[in-house]
C-alpha cells in the first residue's frame, strides 16, 4: 500500500471517529448512517480529481478516431513499421529535433550513423525548418558493401550525399511535390501524392512525419547526387 493511501485512510478514519463521538454525545440513533455519509463526502473530492489527471498523463492529443495527431497526418505503406510507442514512435519523434528523432527510430540506424560520421547532427538539429528524405536501413543495404564502406570513410562525399537528401523548409505532401533544391545545392524531383509518392524514383514508405523542426519522408533507396 502506498504512503499516500495510508495517509488518506488515516485521515478519513480519524475524521470518522470524531464525527461518531460528536453524534453519540447528542444521543442520536443514526450514528452509523451519519458517519458513513460524512466519510463518503470526504473521500469523493479526494479521488475524483485523479480521473482527468490520469487521462491527461496517458498520452498526447488524439483525433476523433482515436489516432494521435502526429500519426494522423502521415501516409504510406511503411507507416505501420514505425514503433507504436516510445521515443521512436510518431508521438515521440514529434518532440525531438530531426537528428535526435531519427536516432530513436530503429528503421533509421544506418542513416544516423552516417549523419554522425559526417558531423551533421548539430546542423540538422539546429535548423529552423527542414524536409528530410530519410533512407531506411534496407535502403543502405542495397548499396554494395564496398561502396557503402567507401562513402562512410569519406566525410566530404558522405556530407554531399546526405545533404542531397535535405531541403529547406517543412514541406507537407502538397508543397513537396515538384523540383526541390537540396542543401547540396542540387535538385531532387518529387512526384505523386499521398496515394503513392516518389523522390527521384525512390518510393516514399512513410511520409509527412513531424519532428520538432522538420518533416520526414522515409524512402526505400539512397539518393545519389548527379555525377556520383
Amino acid at each position: 500500500m502506498s504512503i499516500t493511501t495510508l495517509r488518506r485512510t488515516g485521515t478519513i478514519a480519524a475524521a470518522t471517529a470524531l464525527l461518531g463521538l460528536g453524534l453519540a454525545a447528542c444521543g442520536g440513533n443514526d450514528n452509523t448512517a451519519a458517519t458513513d455519509s460524512a466519510a463518503t463526502s470526504m473521500t469523493t473530492p479526494m479521488t475524483s480529481p485523479m480521473t482527468p489527471m490520469s487521462s491527461a498523463m496517458a498520452g498526447g492529443s488524439m483525433t476523433a478516431g482515436g489516432m494521435s495527431n502526429a500519426a494522423a497526418q502521415t501516409f504510406g505503406p511503411g507507416c505501420s513499421s514505425i514503433p507504436t510507442s516510445g521515443a521512436g514512435s510518431f508521438d515521440g519523434m514529434v518532440k525531438d529535433p530531426v537528428a535526435t528523432a531519427a536516432s530513436n527510430n530503429p528503421l533509421l540506424s544506418t542513416l544516423v550513423t552516417a549523419v554522425g560520421k559526417a558531423g551533421l547532427v548539430d546542423t540538422l538539429n539546429g535548423a529552423d525548418g527542414l524536409t528530410v528524405f530519410a533512407p531506411t536501413n534496407d535502403a543502405f543495404a542495397k548499396l554494395p558493401k564496398a561502396t557503402l564502406d567507401k562513402v562512410l570513410a569519406n566525410k566530404k562525399m558522405l556530407t554531399e550525399i546526405l545533404t542531397h537528401h535535405v531541403v529547406a523548409g517543412k514541406l507537407d505532401p502538397t508543397k513537396v511535390v515538384g523540383k526541390q533544391q537540396t542543401l547540396a545545392k542540387d535538385t531532387v524531383t518529387v512526384s505523386g501524392d499521398t496515394s503513392g509518392m516518389t523522390v527521384d524514383g525512390a518510393k516514399v514508405l512513410c511520409g509527412n512525419i513531424p519532428t520538432a523542426n522538420a518533416t520526414v519522408y522515409v524512402i526505400d533507396t539512397v539518393l545519389m547526387p548527379q555525377g556520383m
